[in-house]
């Protein structure tokens, strides 16, 4: 299938486009590279330098590229940054996207796999969450991903626009090409690991007295692979209807002082914490029921287990010290 992938030069996306190319699919990556790497788009993927905020340029990728899907990573996604600055999420996360569905359906092209959040959710009532489960987003992040899906609904109905929604639990890991390289870095498995690489003294833990099994907060981690995998059976699913998706592998989860536990093992290094107050925005408990996408696209997560996770994390750092080299 012709595929553009915005935000493909990102991490979750140059793993998509990786796969996608190893498939045989022919690939496009539209990305204007303010938070992904040139290097990590693979050969035999074609590459336009744009934002997708302008029309023109995304008309022009669709129909130069004779475009058949598009899978749309292009976002902004740390939640405490969109608590201190919503105006920027809101324009790179809505109006931006908005202007990408724009051109898609000006182009003709009406099948998105649009990549959403557990931020949707908020602080749930129950777990593990579903996708029939209430919306209540506690940060701008989720609100800005929520919106968008509200927004596809209405596109659906209007122009027939065909959709999945993905809603993401945690990203984590590597292949052996691409993997977690962001400035500032966030995601808590690179961050522990940078301290076993001896890039940081400490890792900070953002609050401990949650109402969780050991007070710190409790997520659902998913391979980049597993989550790739997901995005490549939606693109090319059966089913005519618009479908949203969690993305998770379910269970109990893991706290943060686990996934410490588990990098401690797997570098042999201490890995010293440091507890400092809760970060605004932050539910007590995420963790996925990911039933819906495995009763109709057969989607199960290869590689849950958190030491997988974790070790290919490791391993494609060792192997890559200072990142992308662009």
């Amino acid at each position: 299938m012709r595929t553009l992938v915005t935000g493909g030069a990102g991490y979750i996306g140059s793993v998509i486009t990786e796969i996608l190319v190893g498939e045989g699919h022919e690939v496009t990556v539209l990305d204007d590279l303010s938070k992904g790497h040139r290097s990590a788009i693979p050969k035999g993927a074609r590459f336009v330098h744009g934002e997708i905020q302008d029309s023109q340029a995304v008309k022009e990728a669709l129909t130069r590229n004779r475009i058949e899907a598009v899978i749309h990573m292009a976002a902004w996604s740390l939640v405490g940054e969109s608590v201190r600055n919503p105006r920027e999420y809101y324009r790179n996360n809505v109006e931006a996207t908005l202007a990408l569905i724009n051109a898609m359906c000006d182009s003709g092209v009406m099948n998105l796999v649009f990549s959403s959040t557990a931020a949707t959710y908020g602080e749930p009532l129950k777990q593990p969450v579903e996708e029939s489960d209430p919306t209540s987003p506690t940060n701008p992040y989720g609100e800005t991903k929520l919106a968008i899906e509200k927004a596809l609904e209405w596109y659906s109905k209007a122009y027939s626009l065909r959709y999945t929604s993905l809603r993401y639990f945690n990203a984590a890991g590597a292949t052996k090409r691409n993997g977690e390289v962001h400035d500032p870095e966030s995601h808590l498995i690179p961050l522990v690991l940078q301290v076993a690489a001896g890039k940081r003294p400490h890792v900070e833990i953002y609050g401990s007295d949650y109402p969780t099994r050991d007070g710190s907060c409790v997520r659902d981690y998913v391979h980049v692979v597993d989550l790739a995998r997901a995005h490549i059976l939606s693109l090319t699913r059966q089913d005519p209807d618009n479908c949203i998706f969690n993305l998770g592998c379910g269970g109990n989860g893991y706290s943060v002082f686990e996934v410490v536990d588990v990098a401690r093992k797997i570098t042999g290094h201490p890995i010293p914490i440091r507890v400092v107050a809760r970060r605004a925005g932050d539910p007590a408990v995420l963790i996925a029921a990911s039933s819906r996408i495995d009763s109709q696209l057969g989607w199960q997560p290869q590689f849950q287990d958190l030491h997988v996770i974790i070790e290919s994390a490791w391993k494609w750092m060792q192997f890559h010290p200072n990142g992308y080299q662009d």
